[in-house]
Parts: structure tokens; sequence; C-alpha cells
């Protein structure tokens, strides 16, 4: 039987932080960062590709804002912004993945599932929001959508001020439709679903599927898919080809290898940061711990060559490879 891997595009892939996010950056980033899993097909390995959305959906939620006070028109919910994400990366990769499949000679199809994700309504996640979401608001602005939508807010501590709007990130439990994103990747359809880490959805107490206003971590949900679908490798790609101690410091060092016990032991202690490696991390070693083979993380244009890119199995590989 074919290996089935999961690859996590990180919204490097798509979006380079010095760009303006034109849809011909994103498509050429993305044509790149896909030509880096021709190998992976080459070898006989299925695929699912997942990815994040924050740029994008920070976007739309902008366009509503503005659609709204110019043009008075209704706002979507949160949950619907992500789903029309979804749709538009998943637009863009797979076209771009038939792309690169044409220019290699490769027969695979691709097609693009949206996908909700199922959080728990009473995760504690809830009580305390904290995922920024948005543009920022003078405190004016701020009084006036809390009063009329309800909305929390924090205060922002970078230099412009102002506040944002704070959204819960619940763990994500449950991803929908994970037969079907089973059954045709290993069927040889190139896959990509869970984007930006689902539609955030829970289950009410008769049954039915209700929409949270939340963000789920992409990390998480693509590390839980990858479990739930029994896969046997988890790639995350992102802007830095290695798991780094001491990052960007005259002591830096590089962590190619590490058993399970090692990187909880470094991300219990604080050692990677929240806003960057540490969730990666923690979805690395969930795969792991859920029977994963093996974990990568590494930076996208890297991957084929594998001398670079970080490792995580549940013990130390013997061939180091």
């Amino acid at each position: 039987m074919s290996k089935l891997a999961v690859i996590a595009l990180g919204g490097n892939a798509l979006l380079r932080d010095n760009q303006s996010g034109t849809i011909d950056e994103q498509e050429q980033n993305t044509l790149e960062t896909l030509e880096n899993l021709v190998f992976l097909l080459k070898d006989g390995y299925n695929i699912v590709i997942t990815h994040g959305n924050g740029p994008q959906v920070g976007n739309i939620l902008m366009q509503n804002d503005a659609g709204e006070s110019v043009y008075n028109i209704p706002q979507m919910p949160l949950d619907v912004c992500v789903a029309l994400s979804q749709g538009s990366i998943g637009y863009m990769i797979e076209r771009m993945m038939h792309m690169v499949l044409h220019k290699h000679n490769l027969p695979h199809e691709v097609v693009t599932l949206v996908t909700m994700a199922v959080v728990d309504n009473n995760d504690e996640a809830f009580k305390n929001p904290s995922k920024r979401v948005g543009k920022i608001y003078n405190e004016e602005q701020k009084n006036e959508l809390t009063e009329k939508k309800g909305w929390i807010f924090k205060e922002e501590q970078k230099s412009q001020g102002g506040w944002r709007r704070v959204v819960p990130s619940p763990k994500p439990i449950a991803i929908m439709n994970e037969k079907v994103v089973e059954t045709m990747a290993r069927q040889g359809t190139i896959v990509i679903a869970s984007g930006g880490g689902g539609i955030p959805v829970y289950i009410d107490e008769v049954g039915n599927v209700r929409p949270a206003e939340a963000v789920i971590d992409k990390d998480l949900a693509s590390s839980l898919l990858a479990s739930h679908i029994k896969a046997d490798e988890f790639y995350i790609l992102t802007d830095v080809p290695y798991i780094y101690l001491n990052y960007k410091k005259p002591d830096q060092q590089i962590l190619e290898f590490l058993d399970r016990n090692d990187a909880q032991k470094y991300l219990d202690a604080g050692v990677f940061g929240e806003g960057s490696m540490a969730p990666k991390i923690r979805a690395a070693i969930q795969f792991i711990e859920n029977g994963g083979q093996k974990s990568v993380i590494t930076e996208a244009t890297k991957l084929e060559d594998k001398k670079y890119g970080s490792k995580i199995t549940m013990e130390y590989e013997d061939d180091r490879r």
C-alpha cells in the first residue's frame, strides 16, 4: 500500500511577509511550494494538503467591514468568512497543482473539499477569547461594536495602538468527512482539505450542526486529520528549514532529530514561541502520539532535500535519514 502523507502549508507558502497579497504573488508562491511536493508523488506517496488562511480571512473580514460601513451590505459571520477563504485558497492551490502535474506528466486528480471542524461548545476557550481577527478600531468604534454586535476586544500593544476583536480558539475534536478525505486520497486523488483549521462548528443537544464564532489552530487540525485518516507522515511547511534552540541568538542550535520525549521537554520548558514554533511542535507530537510514524517541520523549498528538516519520531531514528 502506498504511504499517505499530510502536508500542512504554512502562511509563508502562500504569502510572504514583504508582499502586499495580490493574487499574482500568492499564485507564484503556491506554484513554487507545490513544486517541492513532486518528489513525494514520484516516490508513490498519496497526499492530502492542508493550508493556513490568516491573512486571507483577515482581508475578508475587513472587506466585510468596509461593505457594511460604505454600502450597508450585511456582514457575514466568521464561519462563513472561513468558508470563503477555504474555497478561494483551495481553488488557487488546486489550479496551481494541476499546472505542476501537467509539467511533470503526472496523472493525479485534484479536489478541494470545504471542510468543517467540530469543537466542543463547552471548551474553556469560549470563556477566554484570545485570537485577534480583523482590523484595528479606535476606542469609539470598539465601544459601538461591543454594544451593537457583542464583540469582545483587546487593546493592541503595537505602536499604532487601538483595539482588535478577539474570538475563541477551541481545540478541534473531529474533522467532518474525514473518511471521504481518506478514501479519495488512498485512491490516488490529491485532496485539499481542512483549510485554515476548518470551519468551526459544534453539535447541539439534538444533533444539529451549528456554527461557532471561533478560529481553530490550523496545525492542530491538520495533525488531527492526519491521525484520523491514518497517515504515515505529517509535514509542516514553514519559513525556516529546521527547529532551533535559541533561535537567532549567537548560540543558535539546529535540532534535526527529536524523539517525542525530548520534543515535549523543550515545549514544556517554553523554549519555543507560542506565536511561532510551539503550535507546530505541539501538532507534530500529537500526530506521533496518535500512531503516526514521523513528523517533519521544514521550509517549503527545502522539503525535497532530505538533509534539511527537523524530524520528530516516537523514538530516535537509528538510520538518521
